[in-house]
């Protein structure tokens, strides 16, 4: 067969074979989609899933969605989109060094949120605790792509796309492939940094009260931090054969994610809005749950299937935030009638 008889796929996945670590996960190898499909010509299987998550709906949503700060007033702190495309470029910068899959690792770091509630964790929480079997944001980024995107058909990923979404958090077992590890450590490396950041901007926190020991040994300031980090997962990791920091980092890093836990995430002050966001989820559950009827009609469709709570945890986590508090206006507050 001659090179020209190849689609520009197949060439994509020779090349993989050639120039990608005997770790990486290749496109050619995947273990498949559940509804089998026509390959395309020119896109890998991974590039696939990666422009369906771009096109989808819930990802769109990421942008109106809280990252730790609700709703917050200025152009530079972090939304849950903005969140995902850093995870995106740390993930593809220590996938690349490591000669594994970047289309992979890109796949799956744009999609691990996408099942995020409105009002970040403390909206989750609040899922959590209404919902008879429990709410779990990573569990519902694979419900997302496999249930509700595209009316209902999912958008039919390959089964290593969706292994990596599911292990992307330390609730949940590891993935599969060193792809969804490098997007698991990614994650944590991601938001810690740029949440220092804005709460740094908010006036919650100062880069001098971080522990001396930690500013040490990974650096002052964002970016110097970031280098520490990725430079000692890509150094540890391909002497190790899997995804990991060298100790000493990784016990900066530790205390750095216990010091953000104690000083920024459970901060009063951060916190303080938090009680009323789940107050709005709440009441939105409780009406819908007593008037089910006003579901959209892919919800009731689940609604027939799993039951009340699912199809209502599946709406109100699609939320964007200001659809939520929108949502709650017009079912809670009076209306003002302008009497001309």
């Amino acid at each position: 067969m001659q090179q020209s008889d190849f689609s520009i796929r197949q060439q994509s996945e020779r090349l993989e074979h050639q120039f990608l670590s005997p770790n990486a996960a290749f496109s050619d190898a995947s273990r498949g989609r559940e509804r089998p499909e026509t390959p395309c010509t020119i896109r890998t299987d991974y590039q696939r899933d990666r422009d369906r998550i771009i096109h989808c709906n819930a990802f769109r949503r990421l942008k109106d969605k809280t990252q730790v700060f609700l709703t917050p007033v200025g152009d530079h702190y972090r939304t849950r989109l903005t969140h995902t495309l850093e995870v995106n470029q740390i993930a593809r910068t220590i996938a690349r060094a490591l000669r594994l899959n970047e289309d992979l690792v890109e796949a799956i770091a744009l999609g691990h949120d996408l099942g995020h509630t409105p009002f970040g964790h403390a909206g989750e929480a609040v899922l959590n605790q209404l919902a008879p079997g429990g709410f779990r944001h990573y569990l519902q980024s694979i419900r997302v792509v496999t249930v509700l995107e595209r009316d209902g058909e999912g958008l039919n990923l390959t089964w290593e796309v969706k292994n990596g979404i599911a292990g992307h958090t330390t609730e949940a077992p590891a993935p599969n492939t060193l792809e969804g590890k490098v997007v698991r450590l990614s994650d944590k490396i991601a938001y810690l940094n740029h949440d220092i950041e804005d709460a740094c901007r908010a006036g919650v926190l100062q880069e001098e009260e971080i522990p001396y020991d930690v500013r040490y040994r990974l650096g002052r300031g964002k970016s110097s931090r970031i280098t520490t980090l990725v430079r000692s997962v890509v150094e540890q990791s391909a002497k190790a054969g899997d995804i990991l920091m060298e100790p000493s980092v990784q016990e900066a890093f530790d205390k750095l994610k216990a010091f953000m836990y104690r000083e920024v995430y459970l901060n009063p002050s951060v916190k303080k809005e938090e009680g009323k966001a789940q107050q709005v989820l709440r009441m939105l559950y409780e009406h819908y749950y007593q008037y089910p009827q006003q579901l959209a009609p892919l919800y009731l469709h689940i609604m027939q299937r799993e039951g009340k709570s699912v199809a209502i945890c599946d709406y109100l986590s699609g939320m964007s935030d200001h659809f939520a508090v929108a949502e709650f206006e017009r079912l809670f507050l009076p209306k003002f009638w302008d009497i001309k």
